[in-house]
């Protein structure tokens, strides 16, 4: 061990013991290696331009949504909200325009039926109207409140399957490099050095080294996000309840 020591640190430089040069091992890689880096480098592309395109449009879906919560804050009524908040993006904002959509729908579909009188409507029929108009409302809330995070959440799926997938292709590109390395080494004639497979090891490594670099990035953009996603998710879960309450209390004043 200290004989193998002293001859690394008396090796001069510019002797046999050549720098490592990550472009030539790259060029120098088999066909099968070469597939696996050029599959990575895209995957890590495309990773990248997730997280940056994910960060922009969930820091603006966070802006939208504390912007319209002001107003409605600020606001007493949900006519002049509408009116007020009619092109604001958001998915806060989304949740609410389908909410009140849905009321003027049922307030139109009943106005232009006969109108029943309280006195000749029994209680049942009374509560399974309040109750109706409720769920109606609830259910266009859910329904927009699901498409509003699968817009959040596109392509984060990617980011998770690089994040999985991309060791392992590296690690399929190393073995395959090493394996492709010792046959070759195999095959020639002498005495084996470490010179003669080391430059093989070397290049089946880049694989692995790549394929850590695409997924780290994309575990670490796929967490921020997801945790980004699912703080505008309960921020939408919260207005949905309070939504629902004001338009319960309205229809039992009726």
């Amino acid at each position: 061990m200290t004989n193998w020591i002293y001859f690394v640190l008396q090796a001069p430089i510019g002797s046999e013991v050549e720098q490592i040069n990550i472009l030539g091992l790259v060029t120098q890689a088999g066909p099968v290696v070469k597939a696996v880096l050029l599959l990575l480098l895209f995957m890590s592309v495309v990773s990248w331009t997730i997280i940056f395109s994910k960060y922009f449009v969930l820091k603006k879906a966070t802006k939208s949504s504390e912007k319209f919560l002001e107003l409605y804050g600020a606001s007493g009524n949900f006519g002049n909200l509408y009116t007020s908040t009619k092109h604001m993006g958001g998915p806060i904002a989304e949740v609410f325009r389908a909410g009140y959509t849905e009321i003027l729908k049922i307030r139109k579909s009943r106005s232009g039926t006969p109108a029943q009188s309280p006195e000749s409507a029994s209680a049942p029929e009374l509560l399974d109207t309040e109750l109706g108009v409720v769920e109606l409302v609830e259910r266009a809330l859910k329904r927009t409140m699901s498409s509003e995070t699968s817009k959040l959440e596109s392509s984060l799926t990617f980011l998770a399957t690089t994040g999985s997938a991309a060791p392992f292709i590296g690690l399929f590109g190393t073995v395959w490099g090493i394996m492709t390395s010792f046959i070759g080494l195999a095959s020639s004639q002498g005495v084996p050095t470490l010179q003669a497979v080391a430059p093989g090891i070397a290049e089946a490594l880049v694989a692995t080294a790549v394929g850590l670099a695409a997924a780290i990035p994309a575990v670490i953009g796929y967490n921020y996000s997801l945790s980004r996603v699912k703080k505008i998710d309960i921020d939408m879960e919260n207005f949905s309840s309070e939504f629902l309450n004001i338009v319960d209390r309205y229809v039992k004043k009726v």
